[in-house]
């Protein structure tokens, strides 16, 4: 399988649409094993950090099991950020730039804006994304590394994954 932008964006749209339809299995499905999942946060001179192991980011998993226990938090109600009613989202990606793009690799550039329904109250979050994507043995994409730019980072409550 190559690099096609249409299958690239095809795959970026699934994994938007299982966090709306709150398809969190199958939106694991979307990360490799060895996935690093990372959104900094923004220090006081208005810079992103820099370092996740030594710098406070917004979230940090260096593999997919910490996605897969974050899930799993979720689903069981063991989440500060999950609680009755569940939020309500709608993820939009658009500007879907392929950066990047070999035989093993393409790293691509998108932005987002998701908005949340929640407590008779609509949030919106938004910012640019930068993942790497790999082809597994069957021949499907697969996330290796994603960073996540939270442009908006001034939040009244708990961020979690599906706002994202």
């Amino acid at each position: 399988m190559t690099f096609d932008y249409e299958k690239v964006c095809n795959f970026l749209y699934s994994e938007a649409r299982c966090l709306d339809d709150k398809d969190f299995q199958a939106w694991l499905n979307h990360y490799d094993t060895n996935v690093e999942f990372w959104m900094p946060s923004w220090d006081d001179d208005g810079s992103i950090t820099s370092n996740p192991r030594t710098e406070i980011s917004l979230m940090y998993y260096d593999n997919r099991h910490g996605l897969e226990d974050r899930v799993f938090r979720i689903e069981t109600e063991r989440s500060g950020a999950s609680s009755e009613p569940d939020a309500r989202t709608l993820h939009s990606i658009s500007n879907i730039e392929i950066v990047e793009r070999s035989n093993e690799l393409c790293s691509v550039r998108y932005n987002w804006i998701t908005k949340s329904f929640r407590y008779n109250q609509v949030d919106t979050y938004f910012g640019a994304t930068f993942v790497d994507l790999i082809v597994n043995s069957g021949g499907d994409f697969l996330i290796s590394r994603k960073k996540i730019i939270l442009k908006n980072d001034y939040i009244h409550h708990v961020l979690d994954i599906y706002h994202v």
